[in-house]
C-alpha cells in the first residue's frame, strides 16, 4: 500500500556525493521514519562513511532539523557533514 511508504530526495554533498558518486538518491521509507534513518541506510550501503555519523547535521526542505523529525512524502533531504575551508 502506497499510504505506508514516502518517497525522499537525499541530496549529498562532499564525502557523501564522493562515496556514491551521484549527486542525490531516491529513497523509499515507511511513513514517520525520521530523517537520522537516512543516515544510518547510507552508513549500511557505505561504511567508509562511518566517521561522519555524529558530526553530520540534517536539512528538510531548506531548514535543520534535529535527526528524530518525521518525513514526510516528497520531502528534500540534505545530509550536512563538516566542510572545511581554505
Amino acid at each position: 500500500m502506497s499510504d505506508s511508504s514516502i518517497t525522499v530526495t537525499v541530496k549529498l554533498f562532499a564525502a557523501y556525493q564522493e562515496a556514491y558518486s551521484l549527486p542525490e538518491l531516491t529513497l523509499t521509507f515507511p511513513t514517520q521514519t525520521p530523517v537520522g534513518e537516512v543516515l544510518d541506510r547510507l552508513l549500511e550501503e557505505k561504511p567508509q562513511l562511518e566517521q561522519w555519523r555524529n558530526i553530520t547535521r540534517f536539512g528538510v526542505n531548506l531548514q535543520f532539523v534535529e535527526p528524530n523529525t518525521p518525513l514526510q512524502n516528497g520531502d528534500e533531504v540534505v545530509l550536512i557533514p563538516p566542510v572545511s575551508g581554505g
